[in-house]
């Protein structure tokens, strides 16, 4: 693998220290981006699974935090998000066409991190989906010493009704060619530009906020909208697969917002509960995005995470 130069916004929320972005290209063709901070680190790097709709930008400050801790972080920009390659025709849709796809855009970078000579051991951080698709990847070998999630998407939060709907949507609508279709009661524009800050489901911290809207109204390319129905179809099938697999063995911490609203906390709770060498962390007055919050939060969040891989290695 060649790497080839990306490009990198460092015009809102970079953090103190400068960062590289790079091209990837996957096996079947797709091209990602990912985002290297700290490749002068000498405790490990970290690999930094973000969630849908996320892109390499919106996790520089935590990487500096990182790096600060002595260690390198890999950002990843999934395919059909940020500055990957979109799916479909319109950019704005979250869409994969199958979940195991993620896997190959982790094999990507997992051969960038041996051309880069990132400091080893390697560890996991996932957010959301990154926590699905991390979660995954642990189970094909992804070669870590540990393992840290927020917010992890091992279930979807919604009600019975919805549920239901979901499923049966996404059973018939790819069936007859509309499973590209945006999934009922979802937007065609990202999150963070159409709602309010009262009351959101990401974030209590108003810098964190004001921060990710001034990257996507500067760089509206990163944005992204609702999911198209066949990715939540596959993602609900590929939590629930993954909530019928034991846990890893492999040291590991998780961190909860107390108020979480957009993954299934109960799957969270289970998850751990059987993780015998798992902490889980629930913190008060938070939503679904803890690294988002305010960086005194942000700040202890990180130290449990590097106690949790010092431990491992």
């Amino acid at each position: 693998m060649t790497l080839v130069d990306a490009p990198l916004y460092t015009d809102h929320g970079t953090g103190p220290l400068p960062g590289a972005a790079f091209w990837l290209t996957t096996s079947d063709g797709v091209r990602i981006r990912i985002g290297v901070w700290g490749r002068d680190a000498d405790k490990g790097t970290v690999l930094l699974f973000c969630g849908r709709t996320e892109y390499v930008e919106k996790y520089a400050v935590v990487a500096c935090d990182f790096a600060m801790r002595g260690y390198a972080t890999v950002v990843i920009d999934w395919r059909g998000q940020g500055l990957a390659d979109r799916l479909l025709d319109d950019p704005r849709l979250g869409h994969v066409g199958r979940f195991e796809d993620y896997q190959l855009d982790v094999a990507a970078v997992l051969a960038a991190c041996d051309e880069m000579t990132l400091p080893r051991p390697l560890y996991l951080l996932g957010h959301s989906m990154g926590g699905s698709i991390g979660l995954r990847a642990i189970y094909d070998g992804l070669p870590v010493a540990a393992a840290a999630f927020t917010g992890p998407m091992w279930g979807i939060e919604m009600s019975n009704t919805l549920r239901a709907t979901a499923w049966g949507l996404g059973r018939v609508m790819p069936k007859v060619g509309l499973g590209t279709k945006l999934c009922p009661g979802t937007t065609i524009d990202h999150y963070v530009l159409t709602a309010p800050f009262e009351d959101n489901t990401l974030t209590r911290h108003r810098p964190s906020w004001d921060v990710m809207q001034a990257q996507l109204k500067a760089h509206p390319e990163l944005a992204l909208g609702g999911p198209t129905v066949l990715w939540l179809h596959l993602a609900l099938l590929d939590t629930a697969a993954l909530a019928r697999m034991p846990a890893p063995k492999l040291p590991c911490i998780t961190f909860l917002g107390d108020n979480e609203r957009i993954v299934d906390p109960t799957r969270i709770h289970a998850r751990m509960a059987g993780w015998d060498t798992g902490t889980l962390e629930i913190l008060d007055d938070t939503e679904h995005e803890v690294l988002m919050d305010e960086d005194a939060t942000r700040g202890r969040i990180i130290d449990r995470m590097v106690d949790t891989f010092e431990a491992a290695a």
